[in-house]
């Protein structure tokens, strides 16, 4: 009974000691199982935080280039800061020595916060510094302006030629030899055109100038309607009207240059004598031109032999008979009695009686 006794407390020891056994071999591999758990674990974090590193680093990347992109199209480089390589993340090294459980649960890494993002030392501007814009200077083109020549004095040499070529002594015109040499007279025209009366001429230049302007100009009208037997025949009867004589920027009619400048500003009759309308019955068109320095003389030279001419004036001293130049500018010549004897080789009476002859317009060349 004894031993009986002594052999059931032998075998409840056995199972005891095989539960315990059994328990500790249990306990290990939890703790194997575990150490591996958190092995696995603490790779898996690695692993997770070295994606969310490299997933920080391509947005910074990425951010960097749209930064440079955005510079380049603005015009601007802008520069870089230098690129931070990341420190190389180092594996937990593996515990060699098996730890128990109390190291195991002191090592057992607590729950890693959620990684920082960390932002980009090198942060953009909110706003970019703007260039200072200078004023743009509005871009002309650059016209090359012509270069205006300034009016000059012309030379009345060409017209001299002319006249002493084509009008004799008593003022008969050779239209047809004038017509042969028309572009002379043409280009002489147009220097008169070019170069106006300036203010800072003296009187006898700008006096010269209108009465070499009109003959030159009345020439060239004949010319232009040729052959004809009469001015009156141009521009239905009224050729003194006709807008076409060119002085720097104004257009002038024969009557204007007459009326509106030589006889208003000079003041001077002998004007009459020194215009010709290309008619028998005008004073001759003398065959010089008028300068300024033998206006005078030819003005006298003209006024002189147009009235001692029978063909234009008959003076007695107790009658004349004497062209209607005279009575239609009267208000020129005064008292005409006193005004033909400063000229007239024979002395007028005053109570001489005054007529007035019929005025030929047939013209007073070939």
């Amino acid at each position: 009974m004894k031993n009986l006794k002594l052999f059931a407390l032998m075998m409840v020891l056995t199972i005891i000691l095989v539960s315990c056994s059994s328990t500790a071999e249990n306990n290990a591999e939890a703790e194997q199982a575990s150490e591996q758990i958190s092995q696995a674990e603490i790779l898996e974090a690695e692993e997770q935080e070295a994606v969310e590193q490299a997933a920080i680093e391509e947005e910074g990347m990425e951010a960097e280039e749209q930064e440079v992109k955005e510079d380049e199209d603005e015009g601007e480089v802008k520069p870089q800061s230098p690129k931070v390589e990341p420190a190389k993340e180092t594996k937990a090294t593996k515990v060699e020595a098996k730890p128990t459980k109390k190291e195991t649960e002191r090592a057992k890494p607590a729950p890693k916060p959620a990684p920082k993002t960390t932002t980009k030392t090198t942060s953009k501007p909110t706003s970019k510094p703007k260039k200072k814009e200078s004023a743009k200077k509005p871009t002309t083109k650059k016209t090359k302006t012509p270069t205006t020549k300034k009016p000059g004095k012309p030379s009345h040499s060409a017209f001299n030629t002319l006249l002493s070529k084509y009008v004799t002594s008593s003022g008969t015109v050779n239209y047809a030899g004038f017509k042969s040499q028309k572009s002379t007279l043409d280009k002489y025209l147009k220097s008169l055109a070019d170069n106006p009366v300036q203010s800072s001429w003296s009187r006898n230049e700008k006096m010269a100038y209108w009465i070499n302007l009109y003959n030159a100009s009345t020439v060239q009208l004949i010319l232009n309607n040729y052959p004809t037997s009469s001015i009156q025949n141009i521009n239905g009867g009224k050729p003194w009207d006709k807008r076409w004589i060119k002085s720097g920027s104004k257009t002038y009619t024969l009557n204007e240059i007459e009326n509106s400048i030589l006889r208003p500003q000079f003041k001077d009759a002998r004007i009459h004598f020194a215009v010709n309308c290309a008619a028998k019955s005008c004073p001759r068109l003398m065959n010089k031109a008028f300068t300024a320095s033998n206006l005078n003389s030819l003005l006298d030279e003209n006024a002189r032999w147009f009235i001692n001419n029978s063909t234009f004036n008959d003076i007695s001293a107790k009658k004349v008979e004497i062209s209607k130049i005279f009575n239609w500018y009267s208000g020129d010549f005064g008292n005409i009695i006193d005004y033909l004897n400063k000229y007239s080789k024979t002395e007028i009476k005053s109570n001489a009686k005054v007529s007035y002859k019929e005025y030929d317009w047939k013209l007073n060349g070939k």
